[in-house]
């Protein structure tokens, strides 16, 4: 196939400067990200909290919602392992960063347009959601203005903005302050200032995120053409354990680590997911444990197995142009559901079962392959700016 991402791409001095496991990696978070934007066009009317109310989730729906908390924080790490990648092919040491701030500033404009509208469907929205793309851009232009920082400042700074956040959440309470909307947009979710009549929701908090980037490019190295495979796999499945090991002393320990313990007197089941219950918004220091954890042991299988699996690589290396045209298409196909079958869940058309939720999933992902194998072959082909950034 000409369009087969393969393991090494190589720039014109021979450098070999990616791996395919990460594009696919990004392919498989970005797979469940559609099954949880499926579950938010066509389930919205069965609602789901940050952590989950187990006495009201189900448990397909819960364990479809679980899948889909790997996708920032996998998303926001590779983003930051890229950038140290894209800092390798170019001999500029500047160059990095103007193209962090370009993009980083792209994305939020991108939030506050074709995003917001995609949702909601009507422009300008009754209340802007500053969501996922928007922290990311905020986070590459952070890691735009970090990233000449000595590593182990830049490691001290991931750990504490991961590890600290519920310690500063203890400490500082600015409700009523005129500090408060800057907390907000660090780490307590919550509205902004309306502007124009119009309100303005903060969902990602930024503070946790920067720590997932810095962590990425942090972990850049591992990937550079001088490591071995079997090196890098040793690294990421010794980190990977780490993680995951942490995770289940904390959450054993039922104290540091999430807002939201565990239920100590649930049963079987019940305790099961109240185990893997944990906050996102923003992401405690058990979920990036987790998320990442299971990522970076990923990362080696994947490799291993990549050319069986490059069909996800399509997906993984055009993420924008992807995340665009996935909004648009359930967009489109709620408003043809309206139309067909009429409202059945308040102003909306919804499905009845979680069920229909997975099958509408896999019948959209080749429906989104093609279009994502055309651009990814004419990404590889052209010369023009614009195109980096999707």
């Amino acid at each position: 196939m000409t369009t087969m991402i393969q393991p090494r791409q190589a720039d014109q001095h021979g450098s070999a400067i990616r791996l395919m496991s990460v594009d696919i990696l990004r392919g498989l978070v970005m797979l469940l990200m559609l099954l949880d934007h499926v579950r938010e066009t066509f389930f919205l009317h069965q609602q789901v909290s940050d952590p989950m109310l187990l006495e009201q989730t189900g448990s397909a729906l819960f364990w479809s919602r679980f899948a889909a908390h790997f996708c920032a924080p996998v998303f926001i790490f590779l983003t930051g392992l890229s950038a140290w990648l894209y800092q390798q092919k170019n001999r500029d040491p500047y160059a990095l960063r103007t193209f962090l701030f370009r993009r980083g500033a792209f994305l939020i404009v991108l939030e506050l347009s074709l995003v917001s509208f995609a949702w909601s469907g009507q422009f300008p929205p009754a209340t802007w959601y500053l969501q996922v793309i928007w922290v990311i851009g905020l986070c590459m232009i952070l890691l735009g203005v970090l990233y000449r920082l000595p590593l182990m400042v830049l490691a001290l700074i991931a750990v504490l903005s991961i590890a600290g956040q519920h310690w500063l959440s203890h400490l500082i309470r600015l409700s009523g302050s005129e500090w408060q909307y800057v907390w907000t947009v660090l780490l307590q979710r919550g509205y902004l200032p309306d502007v124009a009549g119009m309100q303005i929701r903060v969902s990602y908090p930024l503070l946790p995120w920067i720590g997932v980037i810095l962590l990425g490019y942090l972990c850049g190295p591992w990937f550079a053409p001088a490591v071995s495979a079997a090196k890098r796999a040793r690294l990421l499945r010794l980190a990977g354990f780490a993680a995951v090991l942490s995770f289940v002393l904390l959450r054993s320990w039922n104290g540091y680590g999430d807002a939201s313990p565990r239920q100590e007197d649930a049963q079987s089941w019940h305790a099961l997911m109240s185990f893997f219950n944990l906050t996102k918004y923003p992401p405690s220091l058990n979920f990036v444990l987790l998320t990442l954890g299971v990522a970076c042991l990923l990362l080696p299988v994947l490799e291993r197995y990549q050319q069986r699996l490059s069909g996800l690589a399509v997906f993984g290396g055009v993420p924008m142009f992807y995340y665009l045209l996935h909004l648009y298409l359930l967009l489109i196909l709620q408003k043809l559901a309206l139309l067909c079958w009429g409202a059945n869940h308040g102003a909306r058309f919804g499905v009845s079962s979680v069920g229909q939720l997975w099958l509408i999933t896999v019948v959209l992902i080749p429906v989104l392959y093609f279009p994502c194998q055309y651009f990814l072959r004419y990404k590889r082909q052209s010369h023009r700016a614009w195109v980096k950034y999707l």
